[in-house]
């Protein structure tokens, strides 16, 4: 960890650097700086070249760095992670998009049965360096397969390493983090926030692994990740207005999760609520909630709540309001939490 934030920072200008950036321009600059920093890097994936992305994260980049390092590819999903396999072997360091989380599905067998694998099939010999961007969750109103919560299925995987930011800075840091490890990185990036604006200091990231308490609190913690940390925030601020203080934890790292965080912050608050958009059955909640009841069995004052999406496929726009959990039903998970008593 050290020495990768040593060659990180060294990337960076010495001085500190604080400025307003969008998402979007955040992931748009860790991927240039990337691209300027390692020759072996490729950004590519559909409309990635000169159209610069369907969500504008590789506008620009085609005309700065030339169209063999950031380019095309055709409306095929599997090849282009089969594709990034084949580079990864052949000593690249590939930064494929998959233009929509929906549209991973035709890619599972290239990213389960060879991305994941071919570092432990090959006793290390051929370590997969390779970050899967993958515009993620919902918010947007899109068609169906344009809004999926997948995080689930990618983190049950051995093998792959999984992350989600939530504001500006974290974006871009955490991108250029995925992008020097020698794992496969699945980088979920939560495209119903591209447009959020951050203060980002691109010279110190801060710690770059684990779970961020991104607001203090004593009576209960509510564990997001994604979109949702900034709707639990909106819910904290509302609950502060009756008296509740309400921790926010952004588990960004959603394989590895940080264990040892949450068991921090719910040890001291001894209640929590985990929100997120995927279905509730089997969904990542589940893990974080099972984590969270090993650690703290014996102090916690109710049971894990979980407030998610419903057990149905993703809904169309015009019922994504209904969907996703909502600060009406965050707010609801808290109350059944606060008012649990035993017997």
């Amino acid at each position: 960890m050290s020495e990768s934030t040593a060659t990180l920072e060294a990337r960076a200008p010495m001085e500190a650097r604080l400025t307003q950036l969008s998402m979007q321009q955040a992931l748009n600059r860790a991927l240039d700086e990337i691209l300027s920093a390692d020759p072996k890097t490729l950004v590519f994936g559909e409309d990635c070249g000169q159209l610069g992305g369907v969500f504008r994260i590789t506008d620009g980049l085609q005309t700065k760095h030339g169209d063999t390092r950031v380019f095309d590819t055709p409306l095929a999903e599997s090849g282009i992670l089969g594709m990034s396999v084949g580079l990864a072997m052949a000593g690249f360091h590939p930064i494929p998009e998959v233009q929509f989380d929906g549209f991973a599905y035709p890619a599972i067998n290239q990213i389960v049965c060879q991305i994941a694998r071919m570092n432990y099939r090959s006793r290390g010999t051929l370590p997969m360096p390779i970050t899967l961007r993958v515009p993620s969750f919902g918010g947007i109103r899109a068609p169906e397969h344009h809004g999926e919560s997948l995080e689930a299925l990618f983190a049950h995987v051995p093998g792959l390493k999984v992350v989600s930011p939530s504001d500006p800075h974290d974006a871009y840091h955490l991108l250029k983090y995925a992008a020097s490890r020698p794992d496969p990185v699945i980088f979920m990036e939560p495209k119903s926030r591209y447009w959020q604006k951050g203060d980002v200091d691109t010279a110190h990231g801060g710690t770059l692994t684990g779970a961020r308490i991104v607001r203090p609190g004593r009576h209960l913690t509510l564990v997001a990740w994604g979109a949702m940390v900034a709707r639990c925030l909106q819910v904290a601020e509302l609950a502060a207005e009756d008296g509740i203080d309400v921790e926010v934890l952004d588990l960004r790292w959603l394989k590895p999760i940080d264990a040892a965080t949450l068991a921090t912050s719910v040890g001291k608050t001894r209640r929590a609520v985990v929100v997120h958009e995927a279905p509730l059955t089997s969904g990542l909640g589940a893990e974080v909630a099972q984590l969270i009841t090993q650690s703290c069995f014996d102090t916690l004052k109710a049971p894990v709540e979980r407030v998610t999406g419903f057990d149905v496929p993703y809904p169309s726009g015009d019922l994504e309001d209904e969907y996703i959990p909502n600060i009406d039903r965050i707010l609801l998970g808290i109350q059944r939490v606060l008012e649990y008593r035993r017997g």
